[in-house]
């Protein structure tokens, strides 16, 4: 059950269930950024350290394929058990940001300048958000938390689909084209991602309010983390749609 935020890694249940105890250190907003921060900083480090490394002529592909099957399996253990976030948040970092700077030099290799525009982009965005949501433009309202899950929950869907026909050689119609279609696709789904970032400030929020256990702001940076990463790919591959068509 994905709950109340769009990012299936934070969600109501997810701090209330953890409970709290007297003399207990609890969760704080301060806390989670910082965890937050240096969560990016160990996937910067390790794209930087892939990137080198593509530059330099290395095989990137067991990185790539070991980023994403690695990252995958640290994810699914991180949400099912968040008492292991503080461990494996880390490592996830480390896996996603080799796969990140792998896949970033190709795109890089293809059209020069692109990773620099889609990492401000991310960032922009990423703050962006954070201020609507400070300002209370946007409020996590449940009508808004149902429908962010149902818009996330399509996407992960028909890119589910898109990798497995892959494998019989079938491409679902205008996802990774260059066409105003294709690019409008994009566009949506960034939109989507976006709109993840209110329901994570939220989650994360109530989770301090309710006096969640101190480990759980290792386990809300690493929910801004699956949604940073997301997004970044989803610009960074909207930006290659339209360099494409030029």
């Amino acid at each position: 059950m994905i709950g109340r935020s769009g990012n299936p890694t934070l969600n109501e249940e997810t701090f209330a269930n953890q409970g709290h105890y007297e003399g207990q250190e609890r969760m704080t907003i301060g806390g989670t950024v910082n965890k937050s921060f240096m969560a990016l900083a160990l996937l910067v480090g390790a794209a930087v350290v892939s990137w080198t490394m593509f530059t330099n002529g290395y095989n990137m592909n067991p990185y790539m394929i070991g980023g994403v099957i690695g990252g995958a399996i640290l994810a699914l253990i991180i949400s099912f058990v968040p008492t292991t976030a503080p461990f494996l948040t880390p490592i996830y970092a480390i896996a996603k940001g080799l796969f990140l700077g792998a896949i970033s030099a190709m795109f890089e290799a293809k059209t020069e300048g692109i990773t620099i525009q889609a990492v401000l982009l991310t960032m922009c965005i990423f703050m962006g958000m954070l201020l609507v949501y400070r300002l209370g433009l946007i409020k996590a309202t449940s009508g808004f938390r149902r429908g962010i899950i149902t818009a996330t929950a399509g996407v992960a869907l028909v890119y589910l689909f898109s990798f497995v026909l892959g494998f019989f050689g079938i491409t679902v119609p205008y996802l990774h084209d260059s066409t105003p279609i294709g690019i409008g696709i994009s566009v949506v789904i960034i939109i989507i991602a976006a709109l993840n970032f209110i329901l994570d400030f939220n989650l994360i929020e109530e989770g301090a309010e309710h006096g969640a256990p101190k480990y759980m702001e290792w386990y809300g940076a690493f929910g801004l983390l699956v949604t940073l990463v997301w997004l970044y790919i989803e610009i960074i591959r909207l930006l290659a749609k339209i360099a494409n068509r030029d």
